[in-house]
């Protein structure tokens, strides 16, 4: 009886782990052929012709030019502008997500739980109607669609990721070390800056990763809401693409991918190295 169940266990294992590599080569092949049709010599993108990183080469070339004010690519413009306006919603977001992690945090209210929830909202709603809804807001207060009301809209549903870190981070201090501060001399600003600051660094520094990915990588929201010279990245491939295939935008693609895990992997990293450090500071 004990054989069988053991053999009905590892059966068991043995299909879900079947099972979840199917679902695991579902995701990532697509992304594989991608990084490998990079290196395709052919300009046609779907047939194999041999390996070369001409490519690459063009568009290092055209970032180069870009950045000597030779030669305006728009590729490389969508990118720049897709840079500038990812790190600024980064700030923001930093700004915001912590203050308001602190804020909730430090400050007890009757409307606490209905805040949290509206915070929390643009997380979970559906980008289609974030878009749509934000489009409806800024021709309702006649603001011009431009960088302002991307970065406007990117800072909407990126600072709740950086809010979520930080209070995770908050969750196990030691409400000693704001009061030892405080017993020493300082002002609670001051506390915050030289205690809470570098004690919540690890999961800022999470956040910010997050909200720039996010924002670099963000089509839908954008899409309703950028202007005609603020088209980030995602916008002009998306619009090069329904032209017909070019290898750079594999090139380019590959680019951000590696670029993206990276930022994973650090913001995880950091992650782990906030929970290891000790909660007493």
């Amino acid at each position: 009886m004990r054989l069988r169940t053991m053999s009905g266990i590892r059966l068991s294992n043995l299909l879900l782990s079947g099972w979840c590599g199917l679902v695991l080569v579902y995701l990532y092949l697509p992304i594989l052929l991608l990084i490998i049709y990079s290196f395709n010599t052919s300009r046609l993108g779907v047939v194999w012709e041999g390996l070369t990183f001409q490519w690459y080469r063009q568009l290092f070339g055209e970032l180069v030019a870009h950045l000597g004010d030779e030669r305006r690519s728009p590729l490389i413009e969508s990118m720049s502008n897709s840079v500038v306006i990812a790190s600024i919603a980064t700030v923001l977001s930093v700004a915001l997500g912590t203050a308001g992690a602190w804020l909730l945090y430090r400050y007890k209210f009757p409307a606490l739980r209905s805040l949290t929830t509206l915070i929390f909202i643009p997380m979970i709603i559906p980008e289609i109607i974030m878009g749509i809804s934000l489009l409806i807001f800024f021709k309702t207060v006649d603001l011009e669609l431009g960088f302002t009301t991307v970065i406007i809209s990117h800072v909407t549903f990126c600072f709740p990721f950086v809010l979520i870190a930080v209070q995770a981070r908050l969750a196990g201090l030691d409400p000693s070390l704001e009061e030892a501060a405080m017993d020493l001399g300082a002002t609670p600003l001051k506390a915050f800056f030289l205690v809470m600051v570098p004690y919540l660094l690890p999961a800022i520094i999470s956040g910010a990763l997050m909200s720039f990915t996010l924002s670099m990588d963000e089509f839908i929201v954008t899409y309703f809401t950028t202007g005609p010279k603020s088209q980030t990245l995602p916008i002009k491939v998306f619009g090069m693409a329904k032209l017909g295939l070019n290898p750079i935008l594999n090139t380019i693609s590959t680019v951000f991918i590696v670029a993206t895990a990276m930022l994973v992997v650090v913001a995880e990293s950091l992650k782990g190295a906030g929970k290891r450090l000790p909660r007493d500071g």
